[in-house]
């Protein structure tokens, strides 16, 4: 696996890193053994970016990462733990808003450390703007984390470009964490290129645009309780015949390179810079093991131009989150969706 450097100042990771949100919430239940087994699986193919969150299944995830290193000599060192935090839930597992104030970001850490069984964190980032908390407060709290040793970098997630320079004029910025997939392009009109002015890094998740680019997605297929994709405008109806059909177009592709449709997802966002990370969210062994074949794929420009062809920026049916949540993130605010 090659690596790629989050921005100017963060840490060397490998070019493809692991989402583990899935793992514990909001694609409906997964199976906890074969979890930890593809965390292991990963690492053992060399991804160093693991991704969690401290409200992904209200600390199920970061437990579950912890064991998975547990037992591992040398995996803690080997790994670079991203953390969100931020997000507020309740006992039934909805939202409560965010909160991004100091004292929260420290009380935050305290349980990260302690339900991640270490000593600091290498990449810690608000999971969305607190429109209620100055950016530069909440920065500036863990910029002070940073200086106690605590955090190794400061990530953002979900911000636009403005925040993301006054964020960066506080304490250097690694990397932003944004959705970035052939079906989600918003950020190539003024986001990337002020993270690329700035040396921010672009750690993108979603580049399957939550299966739909996996190449698996059947339209009669039933979702699980708490599958948060039952309330996604591009799952519902109309939308999700309009998106398969874009997939049908880059599954013609795929087929002429010899890969899959979801290696072509991949390899798409990581041919768009080096400066550019692609997580993968896969729970299982083989789901992982076909994204990360992606690493060995290259795309040529004939490709790509064939590739934009088949889903040209803007092409997507139905936003990426329903009203309530695109209506959170700043990235989106006075920009085109898409």
């Amino acid at each position: 696996m090659r690596t790629r450097t989050l921005g100017k100042t963060g840490p060397a990771v490998s070019e493809l890193g692991l989402g583990l949100m899935g793992m514990s919430d909001l694609y409906g239940p997964a199976d906890e053994a074969e979890s930890i087994a593809t965390i292991h699986a990963a690492l053992d193919a060399g991804v160093t970016l693991l991704d969690t969150g401290d409200f992904y299944g209200m600390g199920h995830n970061e437990m579950l990462l912890r064991d998975a290193l547990a037992g591992r000599p040398g995996a803690r060192e080997q790994a670079v733990i991203s953390v969100k935090f931020g997000a507020l839930r309740d006992p039934d597992g909805g939202w409560s808003g965010y909160d991004a104030r100091p004292a929260a970001v420290r009380n935050f850490l305290a349980y990260t450390l302690r339900q991640l069984g270490t000593d600091h964190v290498d990449v810690y980032r608000p999971a969305r703007l607190d429109p209620a908390v100055p950016i530069e407060e909440t920065v500036g709290a863990i910029a002070e984390l940073v200086q106690a040793g605590y955090v190794r970098n400061i990530g953002l997630s979900e911000v636009g470009a403005d925040s993301l320079r006054r964020a960066h004029a506080v304490h250097p910025i690694s990397d932003l964490q944004i959705e970035y997939s052939l079906l989600s392009r918003g950020v190539e009109q003024e986001i990337l290129p002020v993270a690329r002015e700035l040396g921010i890094g672009i750690t993108a998740y979603g580049v399957l645009s939550r299966g739909l680019l996996s190449g698996h997605w059947r339209p009669e297929r039933d979702l699980a309780a708490g599958d948060f994709r039952s309330r996604s405008p591009r799952f519902e109806g109309d939308n999700l015949q309009r998106n398969l059909e874009l997939v049908e177009a880059l599954r013609r592709i795929a087929e002429d390179k010899g890969s899959t449709v979801a290696q072509i997802a991949v390899a798409w966002v990581a041919a768009q810079g080096e400066d550019i990370v692609p997580l993968v969210g896969a729970r299982r062994r083989d789901r992982l093991s076909e994204s990360l074949a992606a690493a060995e794929l290259t795309l040529t420009p004939e490709d790509l131009a064939a590739i934009e062809n088949a889903i040209p920026a803007g092409a997507a049916a139905g936003d990426r989150y329903a009203p309530a949540q695109m209506s959170m993130l700043d990235s989106e605010s006075g920009a085109p969706r898409s």
